[in-house]
């Protein structure tokens, strides 16, 4: 699945010129305000009116929310409504909802209940069973686990990696954390103000990175804790 060309800009001024290519995971990392955001807002659909945008992909891959494509965002607590009942938050039907909850290791008890009575780590497993319940070919992450602890960070982390083996969808990882980054993701892309500074397969770039912004976000995110921990 090739990106070849994604274009963010605002009053003639370019904010985002990258390309990249997802073969099974890829990890699109870089600091706050890098262009990350906006090249997910960008395939999502969701810039600003004001910005314009200019995509190419492959012939045999087109941008359909909710069926060729699905999100998971960073905030479970904010992605469903609060007084809305799990079960009612699906729209699919009741067998189809109860296959996709097993499939993310969730307690089907859970449904009857409210998403202030869950812990962080069910609502995103809610929300990811959400996101795929359309079946899709992409599935795209805004730093999932940033709001979850340590343990429940590992598990979602691995739960994601079972479930794409078994459904073989693509995944495309947003986030700063390189740490998070490397557990989950095969291959990385690397871009700083909107520009890709490197990329390549995952464990290349962490042992040996070319750029010095890499290095940076290696060090700040590996710091005190094991690779692949």
């Amino acid at each position: 699945m090739k990106i070849n060309k994604l274009q963010v800009s605002l009053d003639a001024k370019l904010l985002v010129d990258i390309d990249f290519t997802i073969k099974h995971s890829l990890a699109l990392v870089g600091q706050s305000g890098s262009g990350k955001s906006l090249t997910l807002k960008a395939l999502l659909g969701m810039l600003p009116s004001q910005m314009r945008l200019e995509l190419e992909l492959d012939a045999d891959f087109t941008i359909e929310r909710g069926k060729t494509i699905a999100f998971v965002p960073q905030n479970p607590f904010t992605a469903l409504s609060p007084l809305t009942k799990i079960k009612d938050q699906f729209f699919v039907t009741e067998k189809k909802m109860h296959a996709l909850c097993t499939s993310v290791e969730l307690d089907l008890s859970l449904l009857e209940r409210f998403p202030p009575e869950l812990s962080g780590g069910q609502l995103q497993r809610v929300v990811l069973a959400i996101a795929l319940s359309g079946e899709p070919k992409l599935l795209m992450l805004d730093e999932p686990t940033t709001s979850l602890d340590p343990k429940t960070r590992v598990v979602i982390i691995e739960l994601l990696k079972k479930l794409q083996k078994q459904q073989g969808f693509k995944i495309l990882f947003v986030t700063h954390d390189m740490h998070s980054a490397s557990a989950l993701c095969d291959e990385i892309c690397v871009i700083k103000e909107g520009k890709v500074q490197e990329s390549g397969l995952m464990e290349s770039v962490i042992e040996c990175p070319s750029s010095p912004y890499t290095k940076t976000l290696i060090e700040a995110s590996f710091a005190n804790r094991n690779f692949r921990e």
